[in-house]
């Protein structure tokens, strides 16, 4: 197929994943989106970032780098985060639109044919949802546990209250930025944690950016690496970029 949407350097997409021992889902998700991708007329590059795993994810993900192409490793010893990963991988990527997503594959790729619309009308960041009040269509195939659920939609309230009213799905893992969007944003980055979404969102409100908001079907994956300590923390996270407004930090 001819390739439409070739840019300077190259690169259309490129799929950015944060990897924090993932050395058991990390190999499906790479064939996933390597099988989509392969189909498509864009350039395309997959960037892995190993948030200093203690398993053995950089012996799965270099060897898979032998059989799948166009995939780039930044293999960091050191774990800073999910925050810290995604801002690495999307300030080092080279796509013209750089899109991450969970390493265990609870929103599937082909979602980004909904996002490429928006992008096209000129969008600068565009994030999926799991949420119908955000995206007419949005919901979750397999659910959260009854305890997450609460948790997230009483938690959801207060984010909207403290820092971006009106989005309310701040958390789901599947979100796209233009090339310079992305460096405007996150250069201005300061939280490394589960919260970092958030953060992201209020700074690109802060800088003028709108935010286009495509429907997910989501999947809930029982292995998550968020347990209850992370809800706390994205509170107390929200609260923190609250007080970032105020001081405007992000100006």
């Amino acid at each position: 197929m001819e390739n439409t949407n070739k840019t300077n350097g190259g690169v259309y997409l490129s799929v950015i994943i944060p990897a924090y021992n993932e050395a058991e889902r990390i190999g499906k998700t790479l064939n996933i989106l390597s099988d989509y991708l392969k189909q498509q007329s864009y350039t395309y590059e997959i960037v892995i970032v190993n948030d200093g795993a203690s398993d053995n994810t950089s012996e799965v993900v270099n060897g898979f780098k032998k059989t799948i192409p166009n995939v780039n490793f930044i293999d960091r010893k050191e774990n800073k985060g999910k925050g810290y990963t995604v801002k690495q991988g999307l300030l080092e990527a080279n796509g013209e639109i750089r899109l991450f997503t969970d390493a265990d594959n609870s929103t599937d790729i082909s979602h980004f044919a909904k996002m490429k619309p928006l992008f096209d009308e000129g969008y600068d960041v565009v994030i999926g949802s799991r949420q119908s009040r955000d995206a007419e269509g949005a919901g979750q195939d397999v659910p959260q546990p009854f305890h997450k659920r609460i948790m997230g939609m009483a938690g959801n309230i207060l984010i909207q209250i403290l820092a971006v009213p009106g989005i309310w799905d701040t958390q789901a893992g599947f979100k796209a930025f233009r090339a310079k969007a992305t460096e405007k944003i996150f250069n201005k980055v300061t939280i490394f944690g589960w919260g970092f979404d958030i953060e992201v969102l209020a700074i690109a409100r802060k800088l003028g950016y709108k935010i286009g908001i495509i429907p997910l079907h989501w999947v809930n994956d029982p292995h998550s690496h968020v347990k209850l300590s992370g809800y706390i923390e994205v509170l107390l996270q929200a609260f923190q970029i609250r007080w970032n407004l105020w001081m405007k930090k992000y100006d």
